[in-house]
């Protein structure tokens, strides 16, 4: 149930992020000139978000560059075809009620009806090409692709710590 808070919390965020003032220079003194062409396509909701996972990584201590990039450009993804608050709803509640539908109806292009889950499911991948061809470290675009995948047990490297952290700051915001 504290997914769905989290979930909703976060739509009334993105609803109201023209409220607030979105201050762009912790990703600019983080990211490349190119990758910050790419932070810039996403919607202010969206860079308000990973920025958001940004701050709560440092305010934990956190400096690796490659955990940081992959919190700024973990969704930019998300900008392949347009994703609609209303879509996102859809999408959390068929996520959370039927999985395995989710899973399903996230197959293929994100054309027609099915286009909201193929960009859910999908934009890991297309985030961590975006970002590989912004000339992202290997690592920061591992943290990116993997940045939905489950972990189960205790991390089994370096990188998998890193997940986990990228998941559950990425998970609060």
């Amino acid at each position: 149930m504290s997914s769905v808070l989290t979930r909703l919390r976060q739509g009334l965020r993105a609803l109201t992020v023209w409220l607030r003032p979105l201050d762009e220079s912790p990703a600019a003194a983080v990211l490349t000139p190119e990758q910050m062409r790419l932070f810039r396509r996403m919607r202010r909701s969206e860079r308000l978000h990973s920025l958001n996972v940004l701050h709560t990584l440092r305010a934990a201590g956190h400096k690796d560059r490659d955990l940081l990039v992959a919190a700024l450009l973990h969704d930019v993804g998300k900008t392949v075809a347009p994703f609609f608050f209303h879509e996102r709803v859809l999408v959390v509640l068929v996520k959370k009620i039927a999985p395995a539908l989710y899973a399903r109806w996230g197959q293929g292009k994100p054309h027609g009806w099915r286009r909201p889950f193929a960009i859910s499911l999908r934009h890991p991948q297309w985030s961590a090409e975006m970002v590989a061809d912004a000339g992202g470290s290997a690592r920061a675009v591992e943290l990116i692709r993997r940045h939905q995948e489950q972990i189960n047990g205790p991390p089994g490297d370096e990188t998998e710590r890193l997940l986990l952290l990228l998941q559950a700051a990425d998970d609060s915001n």
